[in-house]
């Protein structure tokens, strides 16, 4: 079932119709997040997005507020269902995608690039070792993609 794709410079890993870049890391809760330097840019996976479909609101934090671990910091909402979206890390707000919330179907056509959320300035840099590998987020997938198919 899985197989993995070169397409580029950025290799990534395919479970059916989702894409896994190997280059971020990952959350149980299907976020996606790329660490540069002290910072950490974080998004949705292609996962999420289609399960949601077609994403008509997501609403997120200011600047300046600070993100807890596992807390909830916003929302995203489609025709089909609102989900509460779980900061992957702690830490301050400092970027948020204000072109993604203005139009929402760049969460849905390019949920790794143009489709970010929001970047923080991480408070407990230590948190990061926490994150899942891309291939550890891969078998999470593939046991949600087994269970809706039984």
């Amino acid at each position: 079932m899985q197989k993995e794709v070169v397409t580029g410079m950025s290799e990534e890993i395919r479970v059916g119709e989702y894409v896994i870049p190997k280059n971020l890391l990952y959350t149980e809760k299907h976020h996606w997040v790329k660490v540069e330097d002290k910072r950490a840019r974080i998004g949705i996976t292609d996962y999420a997005q289609k399960r949601l479909k077609e994403i008509v609101y997501v609403e997120l934090p200011e600047v300046g507020e600070e993100l807890v671990k596992g807390e909830s910091y916003g929302t995203v909402e489609s025709m089909k269902a609102a989900e509460d979206l779980y900061a992957p890390l702690s830490g301050k707000v400092v970027e948020v995608n204000e072109e993604a919330v203005s139009d929402t179907s760049l969460i849905n056509e390019d949920p790794y690039g143009n489709g970010w959320l929001l970047v923080i300035e991480l408070s407990n840099p230590e948190e990061v070792k926490e994150l899942l590998t891309p291939e550890q987020y891969t078998e999470i997938i593939k046991r949600e993609i087994e269970k809706k198919s039984k």
